[in-house]
């Protein structure tokens, strides 16, 4: 219990550092902002859910302590709670089968996706109320932000026409965006946390088989309802298209397991996954392709009928 609760009390220091960073205002904080969920997941995964909940708490308390009681709800909501809760759900397993011969199956790689990108969503969706509680007070308070942001550092910019189309253009993009972000930190945050732990031996579940990730049937009914719900006008579209947002991205990582899965055995794998990788993180909308190859896996079990057209494997003679 004293090394659960020593591993908790250092975790959070570091995650609670790495949160208050972002008050430096630089790109490295921002970088170091969204990795404040780490420690807490390395102690949920590397020891229990518990070191993870008092890391959490202890984070909370701490930034209460030197910055306010905002900062603490903003990191509890944020990145504490999220990061203990998905520490939890890696580490739950139940027995299969009977006696010394059963064993342990450990919660599906996909719900953990599933539940990053709820997370991306709820980190959105508390923020909003900050910003207006209708849309049009939040699109305006939202519009103004950016406006002092620009005249701030660049006020010649400000007078420019164009400017205010870029601005009613993130006015609307910034939510969804910022959802795609969360979800995304929340998984590499998973990914490096069980990384970290596997080299250290604490890693109790095997590691998974990544090019299998599925994600359950009721993302695909959550993201019909998001797509349906955009179209609704005022807040409720807007939240909705959020969630529509968050669910595009999973289904995109799962879009690349697939890539990983159907391409094995191919020559020119290595090539065609650097491409990928690439054009996703320089050009940006090949992301789409990524999530509707998610979708069509979902729908017509890609994998399953490349593996059936592959074979088995030829033994070398």
């Amino acid at each position: 219990m004293t090394q659960i609760l020593l591993i908790g009390l250092s975790a959070g220091a570091a995650s609670a550092l790495l949160f208050a960073s972002i008050a430096s205002g630089s790109m490295a904080a921002t970088l170091l902002f969204y990795m404040a969920p780490l420690p807490i997941l390395i102690a949920a995964i590397g020891w229990n859910h518990w070191a993870g909940l008092v890391a959490a708490l202890t984070g909370a308390l701490g930034l209460a302590a030197a910055l306010g009681i905002f900062f603490s709800f903003a990191f509890a909501l944020g990145a504490g709670l999220p990061a203990w809760w998905l520490g939890y759900l890696a580490l739950l397993a139940r027995p299969t089968g009977n006696g010394a011969q059963g064993g342990l199956e450990w919660y599906p790689v996909g719900r953990l996706l599933l539940w990053a990108a709820l997370i991306g969503t709820f980190i959105v969706v508390i923020a909003i109320p900050n910003f207006g509680t209708d849309q049009e007070s939040f699109q305006a308070t939202l519009r103004a932000s950016f406006e002092r942001a620009i005249r701030a550092q660049t006020p010649d910019l400000a007078l420019r026409p164009e400017t205010g189309r870029l601005i009613d253009l993130l006015v609307i993009v910034i939510p969804p965006a910022g959802a795609v972000l969360a979800t995304v930190a929340s998984v590499i945050n998973l990914w490096l946390a069980g990384r970290v732990v596997r080299m250290s031996g604490r890693l109790q579940r095997p590691w998974p088989d990544l090019a299998s990730l599925t994600l359950p049937p009721l993302a695909q009914w959550l993201l019909l309802a998001a797509i349906a719900g955009s179209f609704v006008p005022g807040l409720f579209g807007i939240l909705s298209g959020v969630l529509g947002a968050s669910l595009l991205m999973a289904y995109a990582i799962m879009g690349f397991a697939v890539l990983h899965a159907i391409t094995r055995g191919i020559a020119s794998r290595r090539f065609l996954l650097t491409g990928a990788y690439a054009s996703v993180f320089f050009i940006g909308w090949p992301i789409l392709a990524a999530s509707l190859l998610g979708l069509a896996d979902a729908a017509l079990n890609l994998r399953g009928r490349f593996a059936g057209r592959r074979g088995p494997p030829i033994l070398p003679t």
